[in-house]
């Protein structure tokens, strides 16, 4: 199995921003981790983050015939972005949603989500362990 992990904006400032809300683990930490859940259940990834939605939709086209799946945070784009609801509606690929903060919780524009009206399954408030919990669900289909 191949899987494409994919960030949006801001999350390159793990450790420095709101660490109230996203703890004191870096990006790389993020990296470092996921690399050592798809190593132990034997899943060849590949990560991407960017703070610009048209890279983020390229990324996503770009999956297409590459990756058996697509675990992606697409940060505040998660609330604002059609395109990338329509990119991942193009490949038609599973994709697991995941959100390390609990978005319920906080700002009432933070509830909805237009990549949930496509993926397959939507992870919330476990931070790095939301990527563990999605790489097991792809792992166990």
């Amino acid at each position: 199995m191949k899987v494409k992990v994919i960030n949006g904006p801001n999350l390159n400032m793990l450790g420095i921003r709101e660490p109230g809300i996203y703890g004191s683990s870096t990006y790389k930490d993020l990296e470092a981790f996921v690399a050592s859940v798809c190593a132990k259940h034997g899943v060849e990834h590949e990560m991407f983050q960017s703070n610009s939605e048209g890279d983020i939709v390229t990324e996503i086209q770009q999956c297409l015939g590459r990756f058996d799946a697509i675990i992606i945070n697409p940060a505040a784009y998660t609330h604002t972005s059609v395109a990338i609801l329509d990119a991942l509606k193009a490949v038609a690929i599973p994709t697991a949603e995941v959100h390390l903060s609990e978005v319920s919780e906080r700002e009432q524009f933070r509830h909805f989500s237009y990549v949930s009206l496509y993926a397959e399954k939507v992870i919330t408030g476990k931070g790095f362990d939301g990527y563990k919990e999605a790489i097991e669900y792809f792992v166990s289909k």
